[in-house]
C-alpha cells in the first residue's frame, strides 16, 4: 500500500542574524539622480526672499533692539554710549506717549467691529448672482488697490471748512447746517479718520469674507431650507459657525493694521490738533527722523512690537475653537 506524504510547511529563512538590507545599510548614501540639482534650485529660489527678510526685517529688527538701550541719535558727533532703560523710563513717563496709546485704543477698539461687520454685510450682498455683479465688486475693491496716500489727500480735501462734505450738508439743509473743521477740531478729527479708514479698507476684507462664505457647503443651506428656517437662522446656525477661521483672520488682520495706524495721520492732521490724532507709530517715526533720536524712537518701537504681540495672542485665545 503506498504512503502519502504529508504536506510540509516551507522553510522560513533566519533573518535574526542577517544584516539590513543593502538600501538601508547604506543609508541615504544613494539618492536618485539630480536630487541634489533640485535642492540647489530650491536654495536659489528661496535666496531673494531670505536676504530681503534678512536686510529688511530681521537685521533692522535687531538693531532697533540694541538701540533702544543706547543713546543714539541719527545725525551726532558724539559717540554711541549704552544707558539702560533711561529711554524706557523717558517713555513711561511721557503724557504725550499715553495720549498716543489712547488714541489708538480707541481708534481700534471702534474700527475693528464697524469695518468687519461692514466687509460682512458687502460680502454677503456680493455673494449671489445678479447683473451687474462684477461692476459692484469692483467699486466696492476700489479703494484698496488706491494708495492711501492719494486716499488721504482726496479726503484732505473733502474734510475742509469749505470742502465738499460740508458743502453737502449745508445744501441738503438748505444753509442750516454749517459742518464744523472735521480735521482742526480735536472733538472731529479722529473720528474723520475713522470714517475714511473704514472706507478704504473694508473692502480687502470683503474679499477675505467672501472667500468664507463661499468655502461653506451649499447642501447645508438647502437643508436648512428643507427644514423651513428663515434667512436670519440660516445666518445664524449655518454662515456664521462656518465661517469660525474666516472671522479670526478678519480680526487679528484688522487688529495689527488699526494699531500701526500712520499713513492717514501723516498726511492729514501731523498728529494734532493738541495731539487728538497722534499714534505710537507716527510717534516713533516723528522721533526718530524730524527729531533724530533714533535711540528712544527705538525703544517706542520695542514697546510698540510687545503690545501687538500681546494684543494678538489675546484676540487668538479668545477667538479659538473651543472643544
Amino acid at each position: 500500500m503506498a504512503t502519502v506524504p504529508l504536506p510540509t510547511r516551507p522553510r522560513v529563512p533566519d533573518t535574526s542574524k542577517a544584516g539590513p538590507p543593502p538600501s538601508y545599510a547604506k543609508g541615504n548614501a544613494r539618492r536618485r539622480p539630480g536630487f541634489r540639482r533640485e535642492q540647489l534650485s530650491g536654495w536659489g529660489m528661496i535666496a531673494p526672499a531670505a536676504v530681503l527678510l534678512l536686510a529688511f526685517v530681521f537685521i533692522p529688527a535687531i538693531l532697533g533692539f540694541g538701540l533702544a538701550f543706547t543713546n543714539a541719535r541719527l545725525i551726532s558727533p558724539r559717540p554711541i554710549e549704552f544707558v539702560g532703560t533711561d529711554n524706557f523710563s523717558r517713555l513711561f513717563t511721557d503724557p504725550t506717549f499715553y495720549r498716543a496709546l489712547l488714541n489708538v485704543a480707541y481708534f481700534t477698539v471702534v474700527i475693528v467691529p464697524v469695518q468687519s461687520g461692514l466687509a460682512l454685510v458687502m460680502a454677503l450682498l456680493i455673494n449671489k448672482k445678479f447683473r451687474g455683479l462684477n461692476f459692484f465688486r469692483t467699486v466696492y475693491f476700489l479703494p484698496v488697490v488706491t494708495s492711501m496716500v492719494v486716499v488721504s489727500l482726496l479726503w484732505l480735501f473733502m474734510y475742509r471748512k469749505d470742502g465738499l462734505i460740508n458743502e453737502i450738508l449745508s445744501n441738503v439743509s438748505f444753509g442750516l447746517i454749517h459742518g464744523p473743521d472735521w480735521l482742526g477740531e480735536p472733538n472731529t478729527a479722529m473720528p474723520a479718520i475713522i470714517i475714511l479708514s473704514i472706507w478704504q479698507a473694508a473692502g480687502f476684507h470683503m474679499i477675505i469674507w467672501l472667500a468664507g462664505l463661499q468655502g461653506i457647503s451649499g447642501e447645508l443651506y438647502e437643508a436648512s431650507q428643507l427644514d423651513g428656517t428663515s434667512r436670519w437662522q440660516q445666518f445664524r446656525y449655518v454662515t456664521w459657525p462656518g465661517l469660525f477661521h474666516t472671522r479670526s483672520l478678519v480680526l487679528v488682520t484688522i487688529t495689527i493694521q488699526a494699531l500701526g495706524l500712520f499713513d492717514q495721520i501723516s498726511v492729514m492732521t501731523q498728529g494734532g490738533p493738541m495731539d487728538s490724532t497722534t499714534t505710537i507709530v507716527y510717534e516713533a517715526v516723528r522721533s526718530g527722523y524730524r527729531q533724530q533720536e533714533t535711540s528712544y524712537a527705538s525703544a517706542i518701537s520695542l514697546v510698540f512690537f510687545v503690545l501687538v504681540l500681546i494684543v494678538s495672542a489675546v484676540q487668538r485665545h479668545l477667538t479659538r475653537e473651543k472643544d
